[in-house]
Parts: C-alpha cells; structure tokens; sequence
C-alpha cells in the first residue's frame, strides 16, 4: 500500500506541475513543500526510466513524454473525481472565480456578467479586474478558474482557446489629415505623432518590426499601457495609435476616427485555462455563453 500511495503522489505532482507551470504552483495546489514536489518528479523520473522534465536556470519544463503521461493520467483522476463525489459536488457550487484586464473588463465583461447571472438565477460569480501579468500568474496558482484577455501570451501551464479575432486599425483625431485615407498603410506614418504601447507589451515589438521592414520611422510622442489611455490620448489631439479595435472601438467613439492599418496584425482574444485541468461546468457554462450572445462587428468576428 505505501508504494502505491508513493507513486500517486509521484503521479499528483507531474499533474500539478503540467497545471501550474512551476513547482511553486504545483506545492501551493498541492499543499506541501517545493523540496517535496521535486523529490516525488525526480522519483518519477527515476521510476518509468527517463527524464520527463527540461531544468535550466532555476526553472522546470514538462517534455512531450511528461505531457503524454500527463493525458494517459486523465482516467485515473477522473475516477478519484467520481469517487469523491461529494466532494465535487459542492465544489461545482462555488462561485466562478473570473479575472480579465481593465479594457475588457470595463468595455465588454462586466455587462456579459450581468446578463449571465441575470439568466442564470442561483449561480455566483467572482470578477478580478487586473493586469495580464497578473491573470497569468493567478491561472498558474489556481486562484481563478477562468480568465480572458486579448493579450499575446507565450506561456507553458496556461491554455488559450481562441473566440475573437480582429485586426490591427488606426484611430486617429477626426480632422487629422490622414482622414482622407481608407487604408493607411505604414509609409503613411513617416514622421507622424505616433502614441505606443510600452515595450514590455507583446503588440510594441510586433508594431516596431511592421516599421523597420518598410523602412518608416513614425514620431512617438507618447506611450501607455491600455487601448483605452491610448484613445483618451488621440482624443486630446496628441497623435495616432494602433490598437486592436475589439471591444473599445466595436460601438464607435466620439471625436476618433478608425481607418484599417495595411500590417498583418491579428488580435485573438482567448479565454485563458490551466493547461491540463478541465474547466468547471459553470466556467463552461460561461464560455459559451460569451460565444453564442456576442455578434459579429465591424471589427471582429468570432473564431
């Protein structure tokens, strides 16, 4: 009996570690010490014969043999589920814990929760509104169930599932001389007042390396972090910017005009899960519930 209770905790710890991400994560979800966590994946290692784990510089990555062991682990887990199902039970009970950024939040999310609950009498939902960073390290440690952002995220432990797609457009001040353009094209911005998003933001390096092929050097006046700091910014006259549209532009927006931007710049926005963890029925419930009641605009469309 005690070996087998050593190889669940040996097979627990590969599953928290896929979930997580780290083997911080994976001791918090697990409730034990980071040393214990690394001690049961090293005696998995040493059991099936193989290294299942990349370690360099302090960090710790599941290798394609730890991910298919991982998948062939799903029926022994499903059938614990079922035999703590009253566990379960109360645990489908809790409330929907959602964290999404600040733009979503305030120009989307927050009137879709509203009408979900609306439609959904007895069922709670808990709504963080934080930065991404932050969404990313809370689906990492199991804080949230659920989180959805528009942000291009390049992270083990975490999974996307894609159900918006838009692209890149430029809004500038109504007046502004490139009004006359339909299509503005990157030539069209040598020289011209340019507001960007700060560098540690995915979109900053993508919209630099659009520039440098067509050989273009715009006038940056101004940099944020958010689209709706941007739009406030091109409000005041300061300049342009290039956003993803989806969801501040998708009802208009007084004194700013939207023109396409001739770049091959595409803007998913994702529902973020823990990788390996199936979602519960109310996040399930709540996913679709964005994709079937949110109609396709000017600017996005559903995947």
């Amino acid at each position: 009996m005690a070996e087998h209770r050593h190889r669940l905790r040996e097979m627990e710890a590969l599953r928290a570690l896929v979930t997580t991400g780290t083997t911080i994560g994976a001791a918090r979800r697990l409730g034990v010490s980071q040393s214990s966590i690394s001690r049961a994946l090293g005696q998995l290692e040493q059991r099936v014969g193989r290294n299942l784990f990349l370690r360099s510089s302090g960090k710790i990555e599941p290798t394609a043999a730890a991910l298919r062991l991982n998948e062939q682990l799903d029926p022994l887990f499903e059938t614990l589920a079922q035999i703590e199902g009253a566990e379960w039970a109360a645990a489908d009970e809790e409330p929907l814990r959602l964290i999404v950024p600040p733009t979503l939040a305030h120009n989307f999310v927050i009137k879709q929760v509203a009408a979900f609950l609306k439609q959904n009498p007895g069922k709670s939902l808990q709504l963080d509104i934080q930065a991404t960073d932050v969404l990313v390290s809370g689906i990492l440690d199991l804080r949230y169930d659920l989180g959805l952002t528009s942000a291009m995220i390049q992270r083990s432990g975490v999974t996307l599932v894609p159900w918006r797609r838009s692209q890149v457009v430029c809004a500038m001040p109504t007046g502004h001389p490139l009004e006359q353009k339909e299509i503005i094209t990157p030539s069209d911005l040598e020289d011209v007042e340019l507001i960007e998003f700060l560098r540690r933001l995915g979109t900053r390096a993508i919209t630099e390396q659009v520039f440098a092929r067509a050989g273009v050097r715009p006038r940056t006046v101004a940099e944020t972090a958010t689209n709706m700091a941007a739009l406030e910014l091109v409000r005041e006259g300061l300049g342009v910017t290039l956003l993803n549209p989806f969801p501040v532009l998708s009802g208009g927006m007084a004194d700013i005009t939207v023109r396409p931007f001739d770049a091959p710049i595409t803007y998913n926005t994702s529902f973020v899960l823990p990788t390996g963890r199936q979602p519960s029925e109310l996040a399930q419930q709540f996913m679709e519930y964005v994709k079937f009641t949110t109609p396709p605009d000017e600017y996005s469309e559903t995947v």
